[in-house]
């Protein structure tokens, strides 16, 4: 892929603020919905502050070689959501987020160590072409679902469901796909760097002219757009508050309650937290040979697995201090890489910077929590779509007519889109780690097989 900002260039001026702003926009509606899912007051700006803070961490572990925004982990879900459960009080949970963080970065860092002394190779083996390729494209696919399922959503809700027609949903979310598409195969100059940007916009304000049309004639089914976030920033009326904001900070939150906690609840902590690391180290992986492929640079040569597995694991632990959600490298942020064609590392920490001045911002937090689902599932469907297409791309020069390679794609492609899932407890292992185990066992047990004639 010919790239027109390469990893180490350096974007200047007002560029570098749009292309900021649309990496931020690809990877901000995922990242704050987490504690929004887990709740007990969790903060989503302080999710947003950390992880700029974690992303910033993981560039200077990479040395500014790899162009990855880190997002809340969807993946540690259960295991926040057990921190809480098992708590005494709201505040021992918070400080159970930090406990986990802090056993899922050693997890990491243990790996680090190891990778750094016996190197990369066995990786290689363990996880060639034939395996890595469909599990990258599971990524994507295990996403499809999320984003059709948002692109029929609407935005007003009465008593929690959507009131939106669904095809008027579809409709915004094809109005904002298609302006994404056209404007990264037409555009000229900023409109082909910046698809995203022009598409939600588009999709906004198609959702906002059929929400005004709505209100104005009583039409529900048309009412796109939810004004509640805004109505929220004046409910106690207009101050300070209003318009700039300290997120509420995790260890904040936590405060005062380590007398509060004993060894049994921070082994509990430590079972949901560790296992789920092992799971998103093989996640780790994908990502990373998967922005290798766009950017056409070994990452886990160079700066090598072991930094960017400390960059991830110590940048989510970060990240987990102010916001509680332990951090993980986003698969929006590489769509968005290869879509654009922006590698600059340079975006990537404007953006990361751009999300700590953001979280601080309240009108641009509700602008974004604003956007209608419809709108993001239209950009979601090319985001995710290319993150699939990036990994068949991997094994396009993979003999499938050879009946080792054919079982071993199949086997990963069947498992990931059928989403099979395996509980232990509270652990749950993805679809997409299910997807990659599957894969290396059966790619073991074709090893030695012998040539097909």
């Amino acid at each position: 892929m010919k790239l027109i900002y390469q990893v180490e260039d350096k974007v200047k001026g007002g560029a570098l603020i749009v292309f900021a702003i649309q990496q931020l926009l690809a990877i901000m509606t995922a990242t704050l919905v987490v504690p929004i899912i887990i709740g007990n007051g969790m903060s989503s700006a302080a999710a947003l502050f950390g992880a700029g803070c974690g992303t910033l961490v993981y560039v200077f572990f990479t040395q500014k070689k790899s162009p990855v925004f880190l997002g809340s982990s969807f993946a540690f879900i259960g295991s926040m959501s057990a921190a809480f459960a098992g708590a005494a009080t709201v505040a021992v949970g918070y400080l159970g987020l930090l406990i986990g963080a802090f056993f899922a970065a050693l997890v990491y860092v243990v790996i680090a160590i190891i990778v750094k002394f016996v190197g990369t190779d066995w990786i290689n083996k363990l996880m060639p072409a034939v395996v890595i390729g469909p599990t990258v494209a599971i990524i994507g696919l295990s996403l499809a679902g999320n984003a059709v399922g948002d692109v029929v959503t609407g935005g007003v809700k009465v008593d929690g469901a959507a009131v939106a027609n669904p095809n008027v949903a579809l409709l915004a979310g094809l109005v904002t796909l298609f302006v994404t598409i056209l404007c990264a195969t037409y555009g000229k100059k900023t409109a082909k760097l910046i698809p995203f940007i022009f598409g939600i916009l588009a999709g906004y304000a198609f959702c906002l002219i059929l929400t005004l049309i709505g209100n104005a004639t009583g039409c529900d089914a048309i009412k796109l757009l939810s004004f509640d976030s805004f109505t929220a920033l004046t409910a106690d009326g207009v101050s300070l508050k209003t318009f700039i904001a300290v997120p509420t900070f995790t260890f904040i939150s936590a405060k005062g309650s380590f007398a509060d906690v004993d060894g049994a609840y921070i082994g509990s902590v430590a079972a949901a937290y560790i296992p789920v690391a092992f799971v998103v180290f093989a996640e780790h992986i994908a990502d990373h040979k998967n922005i290798s492929s766009i950017i056409e640079r070994d990452l886990l040569k160079e700066p090598g697995l072991h930094r960017t597995l400390l960059g991830d694991g110590i940048g989510s632990a970060i990240g987990a201090l102010f916001g509680g959600c332990p951090n993980t490298t986003y698969g929006e942020s590489i769509g968005c890489v290869a879509i654009t064609k922006n590698a600059s590392v340079v975006t990537i920490i404007a953006a990361a910077i751009g999300a700590i001045i953001i979280s601080f911002i309240s009108p641009f937090i509700a602008f974004v929590n604003s956007i209608p689902a419809c709108v993001m599932g239209g950009v979601c469907m090319t985001l995710y779509g290319f993150i699939a297409v990036s990994g068949l791309k991997m094994v396009q020069n993979v003999d499938l007519n050879k009946n080792k390679n054919l079982f071993v794609v199949s086997v990963i492609l069947i498992a990931g889109i059928g989403g099979l899932t395996v509980n232990f407890g509270k652990v749950t292992i993805t679809e997409v780690a299910c997807a990659l185990i599957l894969g290396i066992i059966v790619n073991l047990m074709l090893k030695n097989a012998p040539e097909e004639e």
